[in-house]
């Protein structure tokens, strides 16, 4: 059998067409990160639409959370509306953007002033104890997140696994908002209160919706406040003694411990969803 030159240049050029391509370690460490991302989303997802299914029935007044799981409870509730699972619900914001997302869904909307009692309030938190204690403020949230959850009959918290831990503090920063006025001052106080020895306050800057530095200008929060987060390398020893002398600095507006206020805990990790009630 005779192999003409065209053939040779053809198996040649086919046999470097299949060898192996060597993909840079770097491109393999970002589709593994995008992988990460999306699986954390399902998880958020399955806890955010697991509480609207579980909690809310017709006629209810809901507290809608705000942040990236509570996202999902908020789509789920305008979905089951729109479906006609769900009749006569109205609903309180926890943020602006919460209203804004809330109201492109079509969910009717009121305030505390009108509706000073709700029957359930579903929200996300950046850190849970084994005693259901919550550190939240994360999305700079946190005042209109407490005074619409204190008033919940029922708050339910989701969460994905990684927001578990052992000790509130080290894991996530304690933020807590205070009034513009001689804030300097009112960080100094805070700082030097017993039961945050050893924490570094740090005040927000850039966005007020998250705790990392992405911009010059000092964080506001919507109701034109500033926020401190509170770093701490150890476990904080007494959250609600915190959470009590925090409240009593003039300047403090709102803390982000929530303590004794979960009804339950609805966490959702690798192997499947559980819940933790109060």
């Amino acid at each position: 059998m005779k192999i003409t030159a065209a053939a040779i240049s053809l198996l040649a050029s086919t046999a470097v067409a299949f060898q192996p391509v060597s993909v840079p370690a770097k491109r393999n460490f970002q589709a593994l990160q995008m992988s990460t991302a999306l699986s954390q989303d399902e998880l958020k997802k399955q806890v955010g639409y697991k509480a609207v299914d579980d909690y809310v029935k017709s006629g209810m007044v809901v507290g809608l959370g705000t942040g990236s799981t509570a996202y999902f409870a908020v789509e789920r509730v305008g979905e089951k509306l729109k479906s006609g699972e769900l009749k006569d619900i109205i609903a309180i914001p926890t943020s602006i953007r919460t209203k804004e997302q809330a109201e492109s869904l079509g969910i009717p909307l009121v305030t505390l002033d009108t509706h000073s009692k709700l029957d359930v309030a579903i929200d996300g938190a950046d850190e849970v104890d084994p005693e259901l204690n919550l550190t939240k403020g994360g999305g700079g949230a946190l005042f209109r997140e407490k005074i619409v959850e204190i008033v919940s009959d029922k708050f339910i918290v989701i969460v994905d696994e990684s927001k578990i831990c052992d000790g509130l503090g080290p894991g996530f920063p304690v933020p807590v908002e205070i009034v513009p006025f001689c804030h300097e001052h009112t960080m100094r106080v805070i700082g030097g209160l017993p039961s945050c020895a050893g924490c570094k306050p740090v005040l927000r800057m850039g966005s007020a919706a998250n705790n990392q530095v992405d911009g010059d200008e000092i964080a506001v929060t919507d109701n034109g406040n500033y926020i401190v987060d509170l770093h701490f390398e150890d476990p904080i020893k007494d959250p609600k003694t915190m959470a009590t002398e925090l409240k009593n600095v003039v300047g403090v507006v709102e803390h982000g411990l929530f303590c004794d206020m979960a009804t339950a805990v609805i966490i959702a990790g690798s192997d499947g969803i559980s819940v933790k009630e109060a």
